[in-house]
């Protein structure tokens, strides 16, 4: 390791640890006023319109999207955009969330008469307790006076992390109030690596019609043709259903195969012989990641997906399952 590379991680190692020491302030500094916070989130009829100037504006963008993605509905609001217009965004029922870390910054100062004039609550987050914005605040976050990380300790570096940190706090433990389950969560993250593995069987099975289906009373012939038949997507495996369409069994060109190579008659054979008759099946209403875990654990490539009363409703393929959790 050269003395420069040295150096340059012991720089590092001092920035992280002024960025520690803050947070370390910030846990003993929580009090009831956290708790008043979180009510008034909770209380909120509108939505919280979270405002910041600079760094802290960046903080602010970040915990407004946190906020949203956890149930609580949110936006950003520029201070520099509001004076000029975009006030009309906040309504009484509103509940304001500053950021700064000085509680002085003059974009955020200016808009405080309009916020009360709207009547929306206000919440502050900054480092002066005696700001102007906490004057005018109804509910006070104070990070405390922090010491920045640095050579020049200007930088915003121990404050922003701070901030950033009282705003993961305060939307998480609104989630944990509201109670938002791992589905709720999916829904607000339909992109997401968690919203895809929760999503519903039924929502990525292929239907019916792109389904090989055969009766009981269908031979193994049949069942290749239902199989190896029309421009669908195939799967490698025929579902046996009886008259009302309740699954029976099912049928994989696996099985097919392995038959075929020691009996050239097989095909002429009822599927209703020949097919795995308790086959692993998943019911409408599973998650895609526990079906997933069936086919790793079954080593299978499809299974079927029926209702509560066994009818078969469509199937799910192995690929279909990679496509949807891979991308």
């Amino acid at each position: 390791m050269t003395r420069k590379t040295s150096k340059d991680l012991e720089h590092a190692r001092k920035v992280i640890n002024y960025e520690i020491r803050a947070l370390r302030t910030l846990v003993r500094k929580l009090g009831r006023e956290f708790s008043d916070a979180v009510e008034t989130i909770l209380g909120c009829d509108g939505r919280v319109v979270v405002t910041g100037m600079g760094k802290a504006g960046i903080v602010g963008q970040k915990v407004s999207a946190t906020l949203a993605s956890t149930g609580t509905p949110s936006h950003f609001l520029h201070p520099a955009e509001a004076v000029h217009g975009d006030l009309g965004r906040i309504v009484a029922e509103d509940v304001v969330l500053a950021f700064s870390n000085s509680g002085e910054t003059d974009e955020i100062i200016r808009l405080l008469p309009s916020i009360h004039k709207i009547g929306a609550g206000l919440i502050s987050v900054t480092a002066d307790g005696r700001s102007t914005l906490a004057k005018h605040s109804d509910v006070v976050l104070t990070t405390g006076t922090l010491v920045e990380a640095g050579p020049l300790g200007l930088a915003p570096s121990a404050s922003t992390t701070a901030m950033l940190a009282l705003g993961d706090a305060l939307a998480l433990t609104v989630l944990r109030r509201r109670r938002l389950d791992k589905e709720q969560f999916a829904f607000y993250h339909p992109g997401g690596s968690l919203g895809r593995h929760l999503l519903k069987v039924e929502e990525i099975m292929r239907p019916l019609n792109e389904v090989a289906v055969v009766r009981t009373g269908a031979t193994v012939a049949d069942a290749v043709q239902a199989i190896c038949a029309g421009e669908i997507h195939r799967t490698g495996a025929a579902c046996v259903v009886g008259r009302t369409g309740i699954l029976k069994g099912i049928l994989t060109d696996g099985d097919i195969r392995r038959r075929l190579a020691r009996d050239t008659a097989f095909v002429h054979r009822k599927v209703s012989d020949v097919m795995t008759k308790t086959p692993i099946t998943v019911k409408k209403g599973s998650l895609v990641a526990d079906a997933f875990k069936i086919l790793k654990s079954k080593r299978i490539d499809e299974i079927p997906v029926v209702d509560a009363r066994g009818k078969l409703l469509g199937i799910v393929d192995v690929q279909d399952l990679l496509d949807t959790l891979m991308v």
